[in-house]
């Protein structure tokens, strides 16, 4: 059988929490506090071939809550998934990882950073839908935006 002939193959094999961790700093002072905590969040998405057609692809988010300078808390979870992704183009195979995979993953990292913020002692932080095609896009323009500047960059050194 030629490859033309064999139809494309997505599937979940596996979703699972990769990594959690709590840091409480200023507990259990910071208890005592009146003031709400401003709240950051940072993400970032990843994927890796694991074997012929098997990829394991990642969402990490780091929320961090501070009270004027002091950090309430910082919470860093990162979920993954593996996924059986055969007989894709190679022009649809970057996306599908890097929109696709996260769309799935994202739910279930919510929900754990949500839980653990709540048994660290604060109020739930319910994290944002997130648009993963804009995101995506945003990272694909930096990438570009960054191999234009270094050739300047070069040019300028030398």
């Amino acid at each position: 059988m030629s490859d033309e002939n064999l139809q494309p193959v997505f599937q979940i094999q596996r979703v699972y929490l990769k990594d959690m961790s709590l840091e409480q700093p200023n507990s259990p002072a910071i208890f005592l506090e009146q003031e709400a905590p401003a709240i950051e969040v940072a993400l970032d998405v990843g994927a890796a071939p694991l074997a012929d057609g098997i990829f394991e692809a990642t969402v990490t988010i780091t929320v961090t809550a501070k009270v004027g300078e002091k950090v309430a808390f910082l919470v860093e979870g990162k979920q993954a998934g593996i996924f059986e992704a055969r007989n894709i183009p190679a022009d649809q195979l970057d996306p599908l990882l890097g929109i696709g995979c996260p769309n799935i993953i994202y739910p279930y990292l919510r929900a754990n950073i949500a839980d653990v913020i709540t048994r660290a002692g604060f109020p739930p932080v319910h994290l944002a839908e997130i648009n993963f095609e804009v995101f995506y896009q945003q990272r694909l323009q930096a990438i570009a935006d960054a191999a234009a500047a270094a050739p300047a960059a070069d040019a300028t050194t030398h």
